[in-house]
């Protein structure tokens, strides 16, 4: 079994104005997903963590530079704040069958309600309370959250061992009240909203290219 770690990132970046169709020209030969002019990523690296603003140099000209450092940043990385399933190794996380669509998908909490939302969710996903999708993820960045799905999901129990030996998580789960953490939609839609998948591409065994 190989012993080399996969390490799970997400990214948020945001078009200039004007900018957004070479931006798209660019990215389509690469992977990532947009949401009205906003892009985010979703990537994994093996050994060695890769930070973002390195993979698309070609792209810093047209996006809106973040603040907050002392180094103006293109791409601002997003916390893992949910997730079913972790790594245990790189053998633990290559795609075993075809995946036929990997998607993203964004909502917006109530930015009052962001340490709910974080607090009910670790401790669903380290008490174990209930598996999942084994490679879906959540990222927040601001009150923004991003998520990764892939499809057909694969829901297997966790080879990491959970963090936690509480058994605080609501039951059902419906008693945390994830309705009245997110901000609605103009529309009226309440949860998740698909984004446009820009790319999708994957290293791993030859079954999945």
């Amino acid at each position: 079994m190989s012993k080399q770690t996969v390490i799970r990132k997400m990214a948020r970046g945001h078009l200039r104005v004007g900018g957004e169709e070479s931006a798209l020209r660019l990215l389509r030969e690469a992977a990532g997903y947009r949401w009205e002019g906003r892009l985010f990523l979703y990537y994994e690296c093996i050994g060695e963590e890769i930070e973002a603003d390195g993979l698309f140099p070609e792209l810093a000209g047209l996006l809106a530079p973040w603040p907050g450092e002392e180094q103006a940043r293109n791409w601002v990385p997003m916390a893992d704040v949910f997730h079913f399933n972790e790594p245990a190794s790189l053998d633990h996380w290559l795609r075993q069958a075809p995946v036929d669509k990997r998607a993203g998908r964004v909502a917006r909490l109530k930015p009052e309600m962001a340490a709910s939302y974080i607090y009910y969710h670790y401790q669903l996903q380290e008490e174990r309370a209930f598996p999942g999708p084994k490679f879906e993820i959540i990222g927040l960045h601001e009150n923004v959250l991003f998520g990764y799905q892939e499809f057909p999901a694969v829901v297997e129990r966790p080879e990491v061992p959970g963090r936690l030996r509480t058994s605080g998580t609501p039951v059902p789960w419906t008693d945390s009240r994830m309705d009245l953490h997110f901000q609605p939609w103009p529309d009226g839609h309440l949860y998740f909203k698909p984004a446009e998948t820009l790319f999708a591409v994957y290293g791993g065994p030859a079954i999945d290219r």
